[in-house]
Order: C-alpha cells, then sequence, then structure tokens
C-alpha cells in the first residue's frame, strides 16, 4: 500500500489571499438625506448649520462613504465641505457607496502592495473569503502580478482555474 502523498503541499504554488490585505477599521456610511429640506433640496444656510452641528468625533479612525440616497440633486461643495470636516478624524473618505470604498481601499492597497516575493512563481489567487473583497480587487491583483508571477492561477489548490502562463 502506497503512502498518500498531498501534492499540493509540496508544491511551489504561492497563495495571494486578497483577505490578508484587507484594511481594518470600521466602515461607516453618511447620507446626507436627511440634512436637506423635504429630503431634496439643499439650502445652504440650513445646510452648514447640519455640518456644523454633527457629531465628527463618530468617525475617528473610520473609513467613511459619503451618499444621498435621495433623487436630489447636491452640489459639488457640499461633499467637499462635509470632507473638510472628515478630515481630521476618518482614514479615508470616498463619494459613493461602501461598495465604492471598499473597492477604493482595495485598489489602494493592490497599487502599493510589493509583490517582489512573487517573482518567478506560480500563483493562485484565493477565490473565497470572509471579508468583503470587491470583484474589482481580483483584477486588479492579476494585473499587478501578471508581469512577475510565472503563472496565475484562480480558486483553491485542488480545483484551481488557470489565468495566465508565462512562455
Amino acid at each position: 500500500m502506497s503512502e498518500i502523498v498531498n501534492r499540493v503541499a509540496q508544491s511551489k504554488l504561492v497563495t495571494f489571499d486578497l483577505e490578508e490585505y484587507y484594511p481594518q477599521g470600521s466602515r461607516l456610511q453618511l447620507d446626507i438625506k436627511e440634512w436637506l429640506y423635504e429630503d431634496l433640496i439643499l439650502k445652504e444656510k440650513e445646510f452648514r448649520n447640519q455640518v456644523a452641528l454633527h457629531n465628527w468625533e463618530q468617525y475617528n479612525d473610520a473609513y467613511v462613504a459619503l451618499n444621498c440616497s435621495s433623487d436630489a440633486i447636491v452640489p459639488g461643495w457640499a461633499f467637499m465641505l462635509i470632507s473638510t470636516k472628515l478630515q481630521p478624524y476618518a482614514k479615508k473618505v470616498v463619494l459613493g457607496s461602501l461598495e465604492d470604498l471598499e473597492t477604493t481601499l482595495f485598489q489602494s492597497v493592490i497599487e502599493d502592495l510589493d509583490i517582489s516575493d512573487f517573482k518567478d512563481k506560480p500563483v493562485i489567487i484565493k477565490g473565497c473569503s470572509n471579508k468583503p473583497v470587491p470583484p474589482n480587487a481580483y483584477l486588479w491583483a492579476t494585473i499587478k502580478l501578471q508581469p512577475v508571477a510565472k503563472s496565475i492561477m484562480y480558486g483553491e489548490a485542488c480545483s484551481s482555474v488557470p489565468l495566465f502562463k508565462r512562455k
């Protein structure tokens, strides 16, 4: 009877797990709909008053997504004004949804990533995670790794999909 050999464990395959690069910190959404007259009209004086009265310290060390969930047309300066109040507290501020925020965070992480450890190695980009990894992050990781990796696969070592192999 022959010994069972774990070929995956013995391979030179390197796992790239986007979850490991997940930026730690709370994610908060600031919806300005309630600061508008009838949820639709921005009246400058009242809006500035709402901004002045808001507790900005609650965003300390948080990632913040700014948006307006109503169909109001909000001038750009309104979000710019809010960003001046968030700047001393928030780690990052984006205009959009929490998903937009997550996408922006991962874009920054991947752009700044040192990928020298993956040079000339077969890489598998892990396909599942317990944290919210946006779909674009997988594309950016592939593009970032392609110039250095020997090959790139997606999924798990036992059932991966080949994506790229250097010739």
